[in-house]
């Protein structure tokens, strides 16, 4: 098997961190970790290297966003394939050669993404590929999200896009289509990346023999501010970069009206004053990023 080597973006979660390498030595697993600490108020690569001396950790001083932290861990990893991990995710037996074999299977195959589920729901599915982006509201949606497993997405499958949570890349596609684009900061950056991929003549793979499990809950932490906001700026940074001619128009202005206004009365209904300033905010600085 050619050389695997994990990226892996920590920010003030040394416990979490250290819980998802201990799942990595109980799958066995043999190629480089290596641990990007992203800014955290404590320079937390230092405490990895003391308790993991053959793991690589570097830090930067700032918090680059998720694309960013990944980024150094791209320039520090040495392996053919890079597997990116979050840090809130563990591991089972097995999972690599899944998705190397898939990977394998076809030159044109440039990146593949595992089942992935609820580590305190494991009996439900957060993602099994993902639905194509509407070219308009720039919306889409996970495969059998919160569904319970029954096998229903047991199948190899291709897919729209690749799921930063766990994905699987060649270096060679990173190659032809850059580093991942940093200008999101979170969200949507996997999808502008995809893109990407895929103009270079790739496809992206969802790859059931491989399962990860998520620390993320089905129900909390869905509506912060900090993700209203890099929703809603970040869909028209995607329109910008991605939609051509016309259709980057349209989009832009349906996020600015319909979608707008619908957020708007929505959030007004439900009292929650701080996510309406998140929108407002990432409208304007999505305008912003848009004509410029």
């Amino acid at each position: 098997m050619r050389n695997v080597s994990i990226i892996s973006v920590n920010y003030n979660g040394f416990a979490v961190t250290c819980e998802m390498i201990e799942s990595l030595r109980k799958a066995d697993f043999q190629g480089e970790i290596v641990i990007v600490d992203n800014g955290s108020a404590v320079d937390e690569s230092i405490l990895i290297r003391e308790k993991y001396p053959d793991v690589i950790a570097i830090r930067s001083d700032q918090n680059l966003g998720f694309a960013g932290g990944n980024n150094l861990g791209i320039k520090k990893a040495a392996g053919d394939y890079l597997f990116f991990l979050n840090n809130d995710t563990t591991v089972v037996p097995g999972f690599v050669e899944s998705l190397v074999n898939r990977i394998e299977s076809s030159p044109e195959i440039g990146v593949v993404c595992p089942k992935i589920k609820f580590e305190y729901s494991p009996e439900r599915i957060q993602f099994a590929g993902y639905t194509s982006l509407n070219n308009l509201t720039l919306r889409n949606r996970m495969i059998g999200f919160n569904e319970v497993d029954q096998g229903q997405y047991d199948m190899a499958t291709e897919t729209a896009f690749a799921m930063g949570a766990a994905m699987l890349v060649k270096r060679d596609v990173i190659l032809t289509a850059g580093l991942m684009p940093e200008c999101y900061f979170l969200y949507y950056e996997e999808l502008d990346w995809c893109s990407r991929i895929k103009e270079g003549g790739y496809t992206v793979w969802y790859e059931p023999g491989a399962t990860i499990y998520h620390k993320e809950s089905a129900s909390t932490g869905r509506t912060s501010p900090l993700k209203q906001y890099y929703l809603t700026r970040n869909r028209l940074i995607y329109a910008r970069r991605n939609l051509k001619g016309l259709s980057g128009y349209l989009s832009a202005l349906y996020q600015l009206t319909v979608a707008l206004i619908k957020s708007l009365d929505f959030l007004t209904l439900k009292r929650r004053s701080d996510l309406a300033l998140a929108t407002i905010r990432g409208v304007i600085h999505g305008v912003k990023h848009f004509i410029t």
